[in-house]
């Protein structure tokens, strides 16, 4: 079972990425689970979700606390103590951060970094404004080319079905992504 963590701020799409993934999966045969954990309620506020994909049936239904991949909507959440990002990352598991830096410039330990610019690709797209950018589409594209856990078809596929608004700006988001990640 391939499990991953998202950490997001409230507004950034932490818990529609997971949820569009786990459809991604399902559409090409896989089992799949996704659901959010929540503090404080609003926008900004740090949040998680949680992604599970397998070959066969998932029956547990608890957070995850030992994931094979974290993925971090908002950079200024490696400074926040109670969002935790970094614990229980499995040996030589995967990070996905949204930063201009490049993965060398992170330390992780034995963790596979990769960075990709999410706010650049949102804000190119027109995905929620200069204060607020929808990250959260081109987080999805960055993971499917990190982890190899589901097609960039599947991907663009889902975004393209379950995006409330601005379809093709989305799947534009999900492709430049993926093209442009860090760390491949």
């Amino acid at each position: 079972m391939y499990e991953a963590r998202f950490h997001g701020r409230g507004g950034q799409g932490a818990v529609t990425a997971a949820n569009i993934l786990a459809a991604a999966a399902y559409s090409e045969g896989k089992y799949s689970q996704a659901f959010p954990i929540f503090g404080v309620e609003r926008r900004g506020a740090p949040v998680a979700a949680f992604l599970r994909i397998d070959e066969k049936p998932i029956d547990i239904k608890f957070q995850i606390y030992e994931p094979d991949a974290v993925i971090i909507q908002d950079p200024s959440l490696l400074e926040v103590k109670e969002a935790n990002v970094r614990g229980g990352l499995k040996p030589g598991g995967i990070v996905l951060v949204n930063t201009k830096k490049e993965p060398s410039e992170l330390d992780f330990g034995d963790a596979k970094v990769y960075t990709i610019d999410a706010t650049g690709i949102a804000l190119e797209n027109r995905l929620g404004t200069q204060t607020n950018p929808i990250v959260n589409t081109a987080i999805i594209g960055a993971f499917v080319r990190a982890t190899g856990t589901i097609s960039l078809e599947a991907a663009v596929k889902a975004v393209h079905e379950l995006s409330p608004a601005k379809r093709d700006e989305n799947v534009a988001a999900v492709k430049a992504a993926y093209e442009r990640v860090k760390g491949v």
